[in-house]
């Protein structure tokens, strides 16, 4: 008898822990689904951000009597200032793009982009800070078409490199009708690369078959897990020289006076090099132009912020356990290819 109370007793506290877990999952569950989307798109005012700057260290730098004839000064401008112009004169948007392997800032971009051209007009101008090494080929593929967008509108566009836009960065770039790069900014690495690795001889050592069946001659070329063979290595190699071709063929479009076969080789170049070679127009940082373009034009820097709800991070989670689609995570591996 004592023996069944022990057990009965244990088996009430599994249950009650039990309850208590799941009653604390039901709870976040319906705060998550309380708590819903938030995303919006934030405009911060640079040429405003700028002119305090300069007041601010002026009123530290003048007696007294200075700066009060400074704050009168100040007050008789604002005063004075032509509203109407005001609105009808050039303006600036700017937008960051900060790019990782997989040019996941694509989605902010696509709404930036968006935003600016409900208000942008040829008149304007958009000017893109773009950073990064590149990566995945429809990433970054498709943030070139977000900034293609703004020049098919007859909007000039300005692209600042003021680290580094390689690769699929710089194939973002090229859509600039200007691109102004820092002295030492990397710029250009246009070539394509892929990198599979393969395990095969190490399962057949170990006696472990791997079968793979495809429907489709050039279905998997070249694999994880299966043999590599010589034809399908050599369509692999076809299959990146046709991407390495298009890519050539984006830059030559944008940039046709540049020597293409000479800077097509998978070389990068700093800024000073890159100018002499026509990879860039101008050296010069984002922070000189902007502070330059201050002085006449307003500046609207423009960033979209999505936050996601409380069930999205759990359902994230969850779901980077599992492969989303039919797309393995063997798959994925194998058909990487990166800019």
């Amino acid at each position: 008898m004592d023996a069944l109370q022990s057990i009965g007793i244990f088996a009430a506290q599994t249950f009650l822990i039990l309850f208590a877990i799941l009653a604390v999952i039901i709870t976040i569950a319906m705060l998550a689904s309380k708590a819903g989307h938030k995303s919006e798109i934030q405009v911060e005012l640079l040429h405003k951000k700028y002119k305090n700057f300069r007041h601010l260290l002026k009123s530290h730098t003048l007696t007294k009597s200075e700066r009060k004839d400074l704050k009168k000064k100040l007050k008789e401008e604002r005063k004075n200032q032509d509203k109407e112009s005001r609105e009808q004169e050039k303006k600036i948007f700017l937008i960051d793009f900060e790019g990782d392997i997989k040019a996941s800032a694509v989605e902010n971009l696509r709404e930036e982009v968006t935003a600016v051209l409900t208000t942008a007009t040829p008149q304007d101008e958009v000017v893109v800070r773009v950073e990064s090494p590149g990566g995945m080929v429809h990433g970054y593929g498709l943030a070139a078409s977000q900034l293609l967008r703004v020049r098919e509108k007859g909007i000039p566009l300005t692209v600042c490199v003021d680290k580094v836009a390689a690769s699929g960065g710089y194939l973002m770039s090229v859509t600039a009708n200007k691109i102004l790069c820092a002295p030492f900014a990397i710029v250009g690495s246009i070539g394509v690369v892929a990198q599979v690795p393969n395990v095969h001889r190490a399962l057949k050592k170990f006696d472990v078959d791997y079968k793979e069946y495809t429907a489709g001659e050039y279905k998997r070329t070249v694999s994880l897990l299966g043999e590599i063979t010589a034809k399908g290595e050599e369509k692999f190699k076809e299959q990146l020289e046709d991407t390495h071709v298009l890519f050539k063929s984006f830059v030559h479009k944008f940039r046709p006076s540049m020597n293409l076969a000479e800077v097509a080789t998978g070389e990068y170049w700093y800024g000073e090099q890159a100018i002499a070679k026509g990879l860039v127009d101008e050296i010069r940082t984002s922070d000189d132009y902007l502070l330059g373009l201050s002085e006449k034009h307003q500046i609207v820097k423009v960033k979209y912020e999505h936050h996601e709800s409380l069930s999205d991070k759990l359902t994230g989670i969850i779901g980077k356990a599992f492969k989303k689609g039919s797309l393995s995570i063997i798959e994925e591996l194998e058909t990487r290819r990166f800019l």
